[in-house]
């Protein structure tokens, strides 16, 4: 894309001088027909330096001014405007138009085939004063409090007066077919409508700065989390897994005493060594029963594992077990077996036991 070179007038703050033309070698015939329409004094126009002569001092007249478009803007701060029921007694009292006129600073009909409009003064000052007293009593409003409010409302007007001194509309070339006599003339095809967007488009709202993000600092807890406060505090329990005990390895509490002998033995005799679970060594020993022959001492304890162990203390008292020496008395002998069991060997198995 060509660069975009405007003369020197075009820039803010600038006065008024002579536009900046550049013809083609050859003229349209549009532009010849337009010059000639405006003139009052037939004058030649063959050439391409007699076209050039004709709209420099036609567009160089204090009187050429061009009309952009036409502004309705309200005459008050929203605050101050008039309440009416009827809004054409509205319109009359709350709003006011604004011509913006400008006038020609570049015709460039080589490169760009473009002509550029500037603002005039009086344009610019209209402009200035409303954006003042109205839009930034507005957007002062609806915006809240604090601590710079004032000084960026104060920079948002300088920036407009900027803005404003810099404006400058470019558009076809072919828009000097609304040349009109003496210089003047206005923006024909709708252009008016995209001058119309770009001024308002310079009337920015006052933006309030960004609220502040805050960190949030949670205390660390000083004690756990916990579902129930109450007893936080205390150790949980294991409770030993009760072992189920199958019902033909309980020994009944007391067998019947009418019982024959045979009996008692055959369910002595059921029960091998492996099933009779004799339970761990402990430094306490049971209390000797002896018999009335003079055979060595027997001892004897009940059958009972631990998990059993715990598990019955917890419902009843252990049942004692009938002593073979109660059973059968007239069997006084040491190496008498019950089920596989040979009681002459239980000295070694004590002695085993208290190591």
């Amino acid at each position: 894309m060509p660069p975009l070179l405007l003369p020197s007038s075009a820039a803010a703050f600038k006065t008024r001088s002579a536009p900046n033309i550049v013809l083609s070698s050859k003229v349209d015939p549009w532009l010849t027909q337009t010059l000639k329409r405006i003139n009052r004094i037939k004058r030649p126009l063959n050439s391409v330096p007699q076209h050039f002569r004709c709209l420099t001092e036609t567009l160089s007249s204090p009187s050429a001014i061009w009309t952009l478009c036409s502004l309705m803007l309200p005459k008050a701060p929203e605050s101050e405007l008039r309440k009416d029921d009827n809004p054409l007694v509205e319109a009359l009292f709350n709003y006011q138009m604004l011509t913006i006129d400008a006038y020609i600073v570049h015709v460039d009909m080589v490169s760009q085939n473009e002509v550029a409009f500037k603002l005039t003064p009086e344009s610019i000052e209209s402009l200035v004063e409303y954006h003042k007293d109205i839009h930034s009593v507005d957007t002062a409003a609806a915006t809240w409090n604090w601590s710079e409010k004032e000084v960026q409302l104060k920079k948002l007007q300088e920036d407009f007066v900027q803005a404003a001194n810099r404006f400058v509309y470019r558009t076809n070339a072919m828009a000097l077919e609304g040349l009109e006599e003496d210089g003047a003339g206005e923006l024909l095809c709708g252009r008016s409508e995209e001058v119309r967007s770009a001024i308002m488009g310079l009337f920015l709202p006052l933006l309030p700065p960004p609220p502040r993000v805050v960190d949030v600092v949670r205390p660390t807890p000083l004690l756990p989390s916990s579902t129930g406060a109450e007893n936080w505090w205390q150790p949980t329990l294991s409770h030993p897994q009760q072992t189920s005990m199958d019902s033909w390895r309980i020994v009944p509490s007391s067998p019947n005493t009418t019982t024959s002998g045979d009996s008692t033995s055959s369910m002595w005799a059921s029960m091998s060594l492996n099933e009779m679970q004799l339970p761990s060594p402990s430094s306490s020993f049971s209390e000797p029963y002896t018999t009335e022959c003079d055979s060595p001492p027997q001892f004897y304890s009940a059958p009972m594992t631990t998990a059993a162990y715990s598990s019955a203390m917890s419902m009843a008292p252990i049942p004692q077990l009938p002593l073979p020496s109660m059973l059968l008395q007239q069997q006084c002998s040491a190496s008498m077996g019950y089920g596989g069991f040979d009681w002459g060997r239980y000295q070694d198995m004590s002695m085993s036991f208290a190591m």
